[in-house]
């Protein structure tokens, strides 16, 4: 016995055809090769933990860690601070963020004058050890600190906005919060990874996403 195909059977299979083709071409777009330039500023979520879902969830954003590209004795690397502030070859940096995702911002081209002194400004942290409290000296160093440092040493400037802790969702975590600061320092400011993505000075070059790494020399 034949079964009729009716317009209705033909309508859905022509819907589910587009489906298909437009999430096929979502999924290409979203994946981009990635031809580093020194100075860009990548970031990432590290695996979860309560210190990583705090970083993510106070602030509203996927980022939880970030990183400045470096060129090094003919290797691409990423200029960090996630123990020690270290530079860690750029596709191993990729591959410890989860899904091996990441975002890309650029300094607009009025700005990048500034990248060699921002980098000798973040290379005065090397060794340093992470700073799980978040403060803004310069005794330890977290991610997002050591790029705004960088940039501060060059320019004399903030890149990004300084928030409170007291401006974040910290209410969800507080119990992680207390525990790592010794206590809730609400009117301790910090420098987030989402502010410091959203610097007026920077484009974004690449979407959140797993992106394919080129390594072809670009160093300028």
């Amino acid at each position: 016995m034949t079964r009729a195909v009716t317009p209705v059977t033909c309508i859905m299979k022509s819907a589910l055809l587009v489906l298909l083709l437009c999430v096929a071409n979502q999924a290409h777009a979203a994946h981009l090769d990635y031809l580093p330039l020194v100075g860009d500023l990548l970031f990432q979520s590290l695996p979860h933990n309560e210190v990583i879902d705090a970083i993510e969830g106070a602030s509203g954003s996927p980022f939880s860690h970030c990183g400045i590209v470096v060129y090094v004795d003919g290797d691409w690397k990423v200029l960090e601070a996630v123990g020690p502030v270290k530079e860690t070859p750029l596709a191993q940096w990729i591959f410890q963020g989860r899904g091996s995702k990441f975002a890309v911002r650029r300094l607009k081209p009025k700005f990048r004058v500034n990248i060699p002194k921002m980098i000798e400004g973040a290379r005065m942290f090397l060794g340093k050890p992470y700073d799980i409290q978040y403060e803004l000296d310069d005794a330890k160093i977290y991610c997002s600190e050591l790029i705004y440092k960088g940039w501060l040493y060059a320019t004399n400037k903030p890149l990004g906005k300084l928030v409170k802790l007291g401006d974040l969702r910290w209410q969800p975590h507080e119990s992680i919060i207390r525990r790592i600061a010794g206590g809730l320092p609400l009117d301790r400011p910090m420098i987030t990874p989402r502010d410091l993505a959203a610097a007026p000075e920077l484009d974004p070059i690449m979407a959140f996403a797993a992106h394919r790494l080129l390594k072809q020399s670009q160093k300028k």
